[in-house]
């Protein structure tokens, strides 16, 4: 049924997006970075707006720490003229000797079309499996008090190995009106989910409007939410991988888990179909441009914290 939904809802959306392709798309304001850095701390890449956390905090395990060094360009194994960034989250039960990583851009991004290619694993690099970590790539406001109604995020996260109820791999995608943090949660959100694995590399795509988002898995459409949920106030691009608070393997065992980021894409006040995305950023990496940031700040700029 839920199947059913989704095929209706992309025919009735496609009279407002199928004239929407690389041919007549005009020159809106455009976010694209395909990652080709020396390093996560090379002094491009944050004079860019990338910023590698540091900041101790919530989501994850308490008192683990978010460590720059364990975010990283390296070279694609698959294609020696490509880059990527990668996130080495470890543990070894304990928080104290608990890693999470997290790398975010400049917040001023709000309508319009997200999008990211992104490797996902369903086990660790190195150790034994079963904590429960999650994978992601989401965009998010800050928080300015509890159940803020003008908080905004949009997530996807990849749990391989379960959590919030689910014993197995999970896949989400969740809208959020706001929430309060722990140690009294409560979340407004609205989510979709599939119990399937998703280790490998995968195209997400976020289109938003001023009334509704659509999420999309390598150009199928995963999800649509609109109503209170639909984001209000700009928002920073993120990527991170955490460990679920009380999801880690009563084991002294160190392990690593790893995700990989090939590129980032926003495209500013255009609902561009996820097709329309790929054959763009082919087309900008066929002709060498590998950065292009066109997406104007507020003014005044907003602060843009790596912290949540």
């Amino acid at each position: 049924m839920r199947y059913l939904l989704l095929i209706l809802i992309t025919l009735l959306c496609a009279g407002v997006v199928s004239a929407q392709n690389t041919a007549d798309v005009p020159d809106e304001p455009l976010f694209f970075d395909d990652f080709t850095y020396s390093a996560a701390g090379d002094e491009v890449f944050t004079e860019r707006g990338w910023i590698v956390r540091s900041a101790e905090g919530w989501p994850g395990v308490p008192g683990a720490t978010w460590d720059t060094e364990a975010v990283s360009i390296v070279d694609d194994p698959d294609d020696e003229d490509n880059r990527l960034v990668q996130m080495v989250s470890s543990t070894d039960g304990t928080a104290e000797n608990t890693v999470q990583t997290q790398f975010c851009q400049a917040r001023k991004f709000l309508e319009g079309t997200y999008a990211a290619r992104v490797h996902f694993s369903d086990a660790p690099r190195i150790g034994l499996d079963g904590d429960s970590i999650v994978q992601t790539f989401y965009t998010i406001s800050p928080l300015e008090f509890d159940l803020d109604p003008d908080y905004s995020e949009l997530d996807f996260e990849y749990l391989p190995n379960g959590g919030w109820g689910f014993r197995d791999h999970v896949f989400f995608t969740t809208t959020w009106e706001t929430f309060r943090p722990e140690p009294n949660w409560l979340a407004d959100n609205i989510s979709e989910y599939d119990q399937s694995s998703y280790e490998g590399w995968h195209v997400l795509v976020m289109q938003v409007t001023d009334s509704a988002v659509r999420y999309y898995v390598d150009g199928e459409l995963f999800a649509f939410h609109t109503g209170e949920f639909v984001p209000e106030v700009a928002m920073s691009i993120n990527f991170n991988l955490w460990f679920v608070n009380g999801g880690l393997v009563n084991s002294a065992e160190p392990r690593e888990y790893v995700e990989y980021v090939d590129w980032v894409f926003h495209a500013a006040g255009m609902a561009l179909r996820p097709e329309a995305v790929e054959t763009r950023v082919t087309a900008l990496r066929e002709a060498g441009t590998y950065y292009v940031d066109t997406v104007p700040a507020p003014d005044p700029a907003l602060e843009s914290p790596c912290n949540f």
